[in-house]
């Protein structure tokens, strides 16, 4: 019988007790497992591994359901529902790690006959078990369990208080001006003749690319970046402290060198010393950037020492606009959305081989949410949700979310890609967002079918999930591919001589945007590493080293950096990230990024891998060699 994605309530049904039946189920399956495991009974190490895999695949499925729906439901109550459940999962994931018992008999296992698969999953589930401190005395174990289960309920109150601090300016009608008119058309002025602008990504950024009052753009940032203070304060030292209070009764100096134990990086003094490597490359480049925009800032207003975040956007599209004769809202009227994703379908259905079938029958948690069988042939090989538009409550960034990972004979992978962006005419920069995010969604998909559960989809290091979709980026700045869906409301395609314009316009300022990224990768590892007394006070430091642009005064970035919950210290993973995507985009002609012996290699050794080997080693089999920096350097010096 083919495999069935999972069934779900639709935009009516009874989503919080969906949720609850299906944690309850899922807990006792694994509990009913583990138990089992532990009866003295002797097995072969595949039986072992064999009945690990199905408790795997319980935990998973629940958590993955309920990590979305916590996201992204319209109803507090099965958000709060789900939030509960993702606790009582992580509960039962920490009892499972800290199990002398339990962790007895996988350390009894002869692992000798094992294929090669196999033996990497039992090395990986003895490595985990070790590092949750299984091996530690009772009083040890005991407050490394109290500290896990915490920190989940500190992650989903970090990430909660950012989600809803949704701030508002309100500006007279005129202070509009610059803003594309469908921009004005959908922000008319309240009863009190105001116009209110909120800091959702689809008011905040053409407002700060556009808006000619530059007071107006520094009100709207600066309340975009106080989101989460000052109640997200006390919440990030807690985290902060018992991490690096777990790091240390498990033997390590901090949480960076915990962490980075399972990266490709290794080490936590790796990460200091790619930051800094990062910096040095990125310095010449960035500064002669910066010059540019300080010079044409400095027209508009000859006292300016210097750009804030808040400026960054309005005079990198001046100077795109005037030295490179791009202008965005120009290039936005050939990014209708709907036809945006009708591309982004066609265009990665065409370079990996699958397509997608619209399936408006499916059950969905929102009305605005689309449901597509992904087809490789005739056969079904995953399910897809895109949910893609800003609402109350909902997920503020741009995220893929894992609903089911997919096992070989068992389950079909499903993920849902959660954005914000607008419904009528996108940025560019919204597309590359799109394609950047699609990428994980299909390497979730194409790296399913796997034997374990441990190793379906994005399973590869986590310093490594980014490259796949750092890459696919590089089809939205093609201009064959653009022309394919880039449309004016006449349906007239996308000038080649535009795109040239928009690829030499993007290239400019990557130089000051590789610095930026580097001060993001120092607050995550600064934070963790140092634990300083005064955040604020930290973060602005780091800002002056490592950023090109100045702090705007009274912030508190660090309130609502949200990847200090899900990436903790390993912010520097996107741009480790970039320089193997850099490497492997190497692989393909820039002629034809639709060949097919590259794309079907590098989908198949790469993304159809999943985690079933290290990261290092699936590059090097794509690329005919290990990777390196060269590549990147080059590009960044350009």
């Amino acid at each position: 019988m083919p495999m069935q994605p999972l069934e779900l309530p639709g935009p009516h049904g009874d989503w919080a007790q969906f949720v609850d039946d299906l944690v309850e189920c899922g807990l006792a399956d694994a509990r009913r497992i583990a138990t089992g495991l532990k009866d003295g009974a002797p097995r072969s190490a595949h039986e072992v591994l064999d009945r690990w895999n199905d408790s795997s695949i319980a935990v998973s499925t629940a958590g993955g359901v309920a990590g979305l729906l916590a996201q992204v439901h319209p109803e507090v109550e099965v958000r709060t529902r789900s939030e509960a459940a993702l606790q009582e999962l992580a509960k039962f994931g920490s009892e499972l790690s800290l199990d002398k018992e339990l962790y007895a008999v996988f350390a009894a296992v002869d692992g000798g006959g094992l294929d090669p698969e196999a033996a990497r999953l039992l090395a990986k589930v003895l490595r985990d078990f070790r590092r949750s401190g299984v091996d530690r005395d009772d009083a040890t174990r005991d407050r490394l369990k109290a500290i896990d289960e915490r920190l989940t309920v500190l992650g989903q109150d970090f990430s909660r208080i950012i989600r809803d601090d949704v701030r508002t300016i309100r500006i007279a009608p005129e202070r509009l001006d610059g803003l594309p008119k469908d921009y004005v058309d959908a922000h008319p002025p309240g009863d009190d003749g105001l116009v209110a602008i909120t800091t959702d990504y689809p008011d905040l950024i053409p407002f700060t690319t556009f808006a000619h009052d530059g007071a107006a753009r520094r009100e709207l940032h600066t309340a975009f970046l106080n989101r989460g203070w000052p109640d997200n304060d006390p919440v990030l030292h807690e985290i902060l402290d018992l991490r690096h209070e777990m790091a240390t009764l498990l033997g390590y100096p901090d949480w960076a060198a915990y962490d980075a134990e399972v990266k490709m990086i290794g080490t936590g003094e790796a990460i200091g010393e790619f930051i800094d490597r990062i910096t040095d490359l990125a310095d010449a480049p960035g500064r002669r950037d910066l010059a540019v925009l300080l010079a044409r800032a400095r027209q508009d207003d000859p006292g300016i020492e210097a750009l804030t975040a808040a400026d960054n956007a309005y005079y990198s599209e001046l100077v795109r606009r005037e030295d490179y004769e791009v202008d965005a809202q120009e290039v936005r009227r050939y990014f209708d959305f709907a036809k945006v994703s009708a591309g982004l379908l066609d265009v990665t259905g065409r370079l990996f081989g699958v397509s997608y079938r619209p399936r408006d029958d499916a059950p969905v948690w929102h009305e605005a949410v689309t449901a597509y069988d992904v087809l490789r042939g005739d056969e079904m090989i995953g399910r897809i949700y895109l949910d893609l538009h800003p609402r109350e409550g909902k997920f503020k960034h741009a995220a893929q979310f894992g609903l089911v990972s997919g096992v070989a004979g068992r389950d079909l992978p499903e993920g849902a890609l959660v954005c914000n962006f607008p419904t009528g005419l996108m940025e560019h920069t919204d597309v590359v967002t799109l394609f950047h995010e699609f990428g994980h969604l299909v390497h979730h998909v194409l790296g399913g079918g796997q034997r374990w559960v441990r190793f379906s989809g994005v399973a590869t290091e986590w310093d490594f999930v980014e490259a796949p979709s750092q890459m696919l980026e590089e089809w939205a700045w093609d201009a064959n591919v653009l022309r394919s869906f880039a449309t004016d409301a006449d349906g007239v395609a996308i000038p080649g001589e535009l795109v040239a314009k928009m690829v030499a316009a993007h290239e400019f300022g990557k130089g000051r945007h590789a610095r930026t990224q580097m001060f993001y990768a120092a607050t995550s590892l600064g934070l963790h590493r140092d634990r300083p007394a005064d955040h604020t006070a930290y973060v602005a430091e780091l800002q002056e080293r490592y950023d090109l642009l100045a702090q705007l005064p009274d912030t508190h970035f660090q309130a609502a950096f949200g990847h200090l919950d899900g990436y903790g210290s390993g912010y520097y993973t996107y741009m480790w990230s970039l320089v193997i995507a850099k490497d492997m985009f190497s692989a393909f002609d820039g002629t034809n990024l639709f060949d097919p012996k590259v794309a079907e290699r590098y989908r198949d050794r790469v993304l159809a891998q999943g985690g079933r080997a290290d990261a290092a080693d699936l590059v090097a089999d794509f690329l005919g060699r290990p990777y390196s920096f060269d590549t990147f350097g080059e590009w960044l010096a350009r």
